[in-house]
């Protein structure tokens, strides 16, 4: 089985979150397994981001933020035809019974609670981007 920095090296991620010490945190273990890190401060700023860069690999999507939260986001993600298919995370807070179900049917393609499982997290991020059209792993 190939290391984890082999799968996930190089890969295009945006992390939208309007938390700094969120994104300071994930791009510090991120920046570990060589990938290549975006960041947006939330969701309108993440389309922004997506619309100039649709290669990104793989969102890792707040769900509560100002301006345009997660849900929305994904929403707009999943009705473009460029972007439908891009594996997206929802990472949030929102862990109560019934809140990754939301996240979901909302069209995250996984869902991690925060504090975050960086072990969960790394394997969920594999999963999906092995899964991408064009990976030759």
């Amino acid at each position: 089985m190939l290391q984890t920095e082999e799968l996930l090296a190089g890969k295009k991620v945006l992390i939208v979150d309007d938390d700094v010490r969120n994104i300071f945190a994930l791009y510090c273990y991120l920046e570990s397994f060589g990938m290549d890190i975006h960041t947006a401060e939330n969701g309108l700023k993440a389309l922004e981001f997506l619309n100039r860069k649709p290669e990104t690999d793989l969102v890792l999507m707040d769900m509560m933020m100002p301006e345009m939260d997660g849900y929305e986001a994904i929403e707009h993600i999943r009705e473009n035809e460029i972007l439908h298919d891009l594996p997206v995370i929802a990472v949030t807070a929102k862990a109560m019974k019934g809140d990754r179900e939301k996240c979901l049917e909302a069209g995250a393609s996984e869902y991690v609670a925060k504090p975050i499982n960086l072990a969960e997290l790394c394997e969920k991020m594999i999963g999906l981007v092995s899964q991408k059209p064009g990976y030759d792993q």
